[in-house]
Formats: C-alpha cells, sequence, structure tokens
C-alpha cells in the first residue's frame, strides 16, 4: 500500500476492512475496484438469508449429513460423531 494510499483512507476515514471488502466483493473496471451501494444491499441480502438458516440450524442442535461415493444417504439432527 502506498504512502498516498494510507493518506487517502485517513482523509476520508476508510479503513483497511473497508478496503479489503471492497477487493473482495467489489467489481474490477479496468485498473479499479468499485463496491457499489447496490452490490452492498445484495449482500446484506445474503448475509441475512445465511443467518435465517443457521439460527434452523441450531434450533436443530446441529446437523449431520452422511455421504457416500457422492451420493446423500441420510441426514439427522444433531451432530454427534458416534450416534448409530
Amino acid at each position: 500500500m502506498t504512502r498516498h494510499m494510507q493518506d487517502r483512507m485517513n482523509q476520508r476515514g476508510i479503513s483497511g476492512e473497508l478496503v479489503s471488502l471492497a477487493l473482495a466483493y467489489g467489481e474490477w473496471q479496468g485498473d479499479k475496484c468499485q463496491l457499489s451501494r447496490k452490490a452492498l444491499l445484495r449482500l446484506i441480502a445474503n448475509v441475512d438469508g445465511l443467518r435465517t438458516m443457521l439460527v434452523k440450524a441450531i434450533d436443530k442442535g446441529g446437523l449431520t449429513v452422511v455421504e457416500a461415493d457422492g451420493a446423500l444417504i441420510t441426514t439427522y439432527r444433531g451432530a454427534s460423531a458416534g450416534r448409530r
């Protein structure tokens, strides 16, 4: 990161975490990466959906999925490894 970049981040109140966010989820257009408000709202909706699923999984006490040779065999509540 250049000194110029550090100075601009300080002047504009943009943290390193926000720069990392833009680089991870932004759209590259030539030599710049832009993370638009619209893209941020989409990301928030995705995170909200993920949170809803995580809460459902917690309510079930975890979740186990059994797979063999690429085929999904069964699933059950809880995550106990020694269940039989």
